[in-house]
Formats: C-alpha cells, structure tokens, sequence
C-alpha cells in the first residue's frame, strides 16, 4: 500500500514541485514511498519477480522524464499507477504479441480449485499467514489479465472504486464487476480464507525497494537527467 507522508513531511506534491526546481534526489523519496504499489501493479500483469522490478525501474524513469506533464488534479499515485500499467502491458505485449492485453477486455477463466479447509489449524501462525500469502498470490496470478489488475489494486492495494478505475482508465461499473468474478475465482481457490493475510501478499521488501531506488537513481544521473 502507498506510504502515507509522516506527520509534517512534505506531500507528494510538495515533492513533485521540488524536484522539478532541481532537488532530483528527492525523487527517491517519491519512489519509496510508492514502490509497493508500483510493484504490485507490475506484478499483476506481467507475473515475474524479476521483470516486475525491470517495468518499475523504466516506470519511474518514465515519470521522472515526464514531470512537468504531471496535473495535480489527480494524485501523484494514480498518475503513476498508470504509467506503471503502461510500461507492464507494453512489455506483455512485446513478449507475446499473439496475446491480448487490454485492460478493457473481459474475458475470463475459472482459477484453479485448490480449497483450504476451514478447519485446518497450524501450530505457527507466522508460518500458516506465509503459507496463505502464497496461495492468495497463487490464486490471484491464475485471474485473467483484467480481473486480477483490478483485484490487485482494490484488494489487496486497497484503492476504492473510482480510483481503480480512473488507474485503469475504465468505468466504475466495470470495476465493480470484474471484482466481483475475481473475488468469486479466488474464493474458489480459497475457500474464503482471504481475510488480513491478503495484505501480507506481493510485499516488495526493503532489499528489493533499495534495489530499485538505486538503480533509477543511477540511471538519471548516468543519462544526466538531474535538474539544473
């Protein structure tokens, strides 16, 4: 989920405004601050690990070399979440041309059955909310295209409705169905047991965060992108 700004730090787009003067390593804060997000999107659409850091790497490349063209009529966030779709769909759609890849499809297929009874019990809870996280993330990577970018963002990212769909550039309407045939597809999976651990799924860890900001941050200065 989005880190909100800590009590008395700048907003996003305080940030935004900054480095545009010319602060471009307040540009990692930004990338922090919204690196779950931004790997989760990318994770729902392109299904690898590794590929999904490679789409938030040229993603917040993308969003640094475009700034200016950033509105804040919207958030900083959404603005983001739809670059990050891009480039994810993009490169789906270089990979596998014969596939396709837009977000205003809605064809689907049932997720595989795999129930976890109620009454099983383990003696770790820590090992048993793993184990869960993995079969939610199981679940949600079998959804169709459409289904699971709308689930990943209003389950487990927890965006509400409207901006869902203004991150995927469909109605609300929409949004709400293709929700509830996902949450049917996975409850199939599951049987239920969504609940608290699906926030503990697709967690974009300090290592990999620090990884990414790096790397962005590197790529700005060797392309000599950092503001004057």
């Amino acid at each position: 989920m989005v880190q909100d700004a800590p009590s008395g730090s700048p907003t996003d787009a305080d940030l935004v405004e900054r480095v545009r003067g010319g602060e471009t390593a307040l540009f990692e804060v930004l990338m922090r601050r919204h690196n779950q997000r931004v790997y989760r999107v990318a994770r729902a659409i392109v299904k690898d690990e590794a590929e999904a850091e490679d789409v938030m790497q040229q993603a917040y490349i993308n969003a640094y070399l475009h700034l200016n063209q950033f509105e804040q009529r919207a958030q900083f966030s959404t603005w983001l979440t739809r670059i990050t779709m891009y480039e994810a769909l993009a490169r789906r759609r270089k990979k596998r041309p014969e596939e396709s890849l837009s977000m205003h499809e809605e064809g689907w297929s049932d997720a595989p059955s795999d129930p976890l009874t109620s009454e099983q019990v383990s003696p770790e809870r820590e090992a048993y909310s793993r184990e869960l996280g993995r079969m939610i993330e199981d679940a949600v990577d079998a959804l169709p295209e459409t289904y699971r970018a709308v689930f990943m963002l209003r389950e487990v990212e927890g965006l509400s409705t409207s901006e869902t769909a203004e991150g995927l550039g469909v109605g609300e309407e929409a949004v709400k169905t293709r929700l509830h045939r996902a949450r049917a597809m996975v409850r199939r999976s599951l049987t239920g047991r969504l609940g608290p651990s699906t926030a503990h799924a697709f967690q974009f860890h300090a290592v990999r965060c620090d990884r990414v900001v790096t790397a962005v941050m590197q790529a700005i200065r060797d392309a000599n992108l950092v503001r004057q």
